[in-house]
């Protein structure tokens, strides 16, 4: 296993860019939630997903400047960080697949990149 495939401590952040809305937000974070292999984490309590302020700007189109954080908690050492992230990419972008079969519009594009969940 390369250096940094176990991380943690580390979080994703997922924004919404353009015209997202905060329904958007809460909509993405409830399907994060339910994603069969985040949910495992969650359930056992070494992932952690909430929404958060941006830090970066205030007022930002994403939900009056949230973002989602997706953090591995302390007991997450068993988590492959790099699979982790693979895996909410597959889940933001099912999500934005959904959407946009549901809802008139295109859908948010959506940015997932690495993050400390302390920082902003």
């Amino acid at each position: 296993m390369a250096e940094g495939d176990e991380v943690a401590g580390r979080g994703i952040r997922v924004r919404l860019e353009g015209d997202a809305t905060e329904s958007d937000v809460g909509a993405l974070r409830k399907w994060l939630e339910r994603e069969k292999p985040l949910d495992e984490l969650v359930r056992s309590g070494r992932l952690q997903i909430h929404e958060r302020s941006r830090g970066d700007e205030t007022g930002a189109p994403m939900g009056v400047g949230m973002e989602i954080v997706v953090a591995l908690t302390g007991g997450a050492a068993s988590v492959v960080f790099r699979e982790l992230l693979d895996q909410v990419k597959r889940a933001v972008e099912a999500w934005r697949a959904n959407r946009s079969e549901v809802e008139d519009g295109e859908p948010p594009e959506a940015r997932v990149d690495t993050v400390d969940p302390d920082d902003r």
